[in-house]
């Protein structure tokens, strides 16, 4: 039996893991604590043995100040395991700011605010010759959307011109690792088709809302936290044409627009 592996079965691996059991595939994971569906990252030796017995693993853990805690932990037990197909969900972040030019994997990475983020995409690079990479850029979904922020009202606008982002929805993620199931290793983008910035996107989701815009405000008004200012310090749109042309991929949510009308 197909075995897939995921070191943190968090809002979009949880998907992926839910995806394969549908296909007939068994799906054991990690999270900082045991439960029905998961081991204790620190259980190591329970973390060995799903690592020893998987056909596949994947890591969607985030590094933390202290560099990423699968690979410090257990980097040379993947390194050395049977599995045919290892996989890893980097981040855009790694591209830093491109004053809004398009960016594709051929870009110069390690320029942005994250280097914990490029260390982590370098290493798993590095680890194994079958290693895939997909980089991913703003996520949204049920539960992590903008309607919900809008609802809560905690959407802002900031007047920011010329700003854009990338986004992907996560039932893309989820498509686009499956393709790379089959497709040759390297690194992947996965977003969509349209980078926009977050003032038409919150806008889009009060029209559909049928409510108000908020008010237009600068940075030091919206009174950010430290995280969500330092998003408005980058800006940069995400090429997907490799994901595209070699893994066969198409995101379902071709745009924001798209995306938000079925969560509406």
């Amino acid at each position: 039996m197909l075995h897939m592996m995921i070191f943190g079965l968090g809002y979009s691996s949880s998907r992926l893991a839910e995806r394969l059991r549908d296909l007939g595939w068994r799906v054991s994971g990690t999270r900082r604590a045991a439960d029905g569906n998961a081991v204790a990252f620190e259980d190591r030796e329970a973390v060995h043995n799903l690592i020893a017995g998987a056909t596949h693993i994947l890591s969607s853990v985030p590094p933390g100040e202290d560099g990423d805690p699968v690979l410090l932990q257990y980097g040379d037990a993947i390194a050395r395991a049977p599995a045919i197909w290892t996989g890893y969900l980097s981040s855009t972040g790694v591209y830093g700011d491109s004053a809004g030019a398009w960016v594709d994997e051929s870009a110069p990475i390690g320029l942005g605010r994250r280097s914990a983020r490029t260390d982590a995409d370098l290493a798993w690079q590095a680890l194994r010759r079958d290693m895939r990479v997909f980089r991913l850029p703003g996520i949204y979904g049920p539960g992590r959307n903008v309607l919900d922020r809008i609802r809560e009202g905690k959407a802002h606008r900031i007047g920011i011109p010329g700003q854009v982002f990338s986004r992907v929805h996560v039932e893309d993620i989820v498509s686009g690792v499956l393709a790379g199931l089959q497709g040759p290793p390297g690194v992947y983008n996965l977003a969509d088709d349209l980078p926009a910035s977050q003032n038409t996107v919150v806008e889009h989701g009060c029209r559909l809302l049928n409510v108000s815009f908020p008010p237009l405000m600068t940075l030091e008004e919206a009174n950010l936290s430290v995280q969500a200012r330092a998003f408005y310090s980058e800006n940069r749109r995400v090429a997907n044409g490799k994901a595209k042309r070699l893994l066969g991929w198409t995101p379902r949510y071709r745009t924001f627009k798209e995306g938000l009308a079925s969560l509406f």
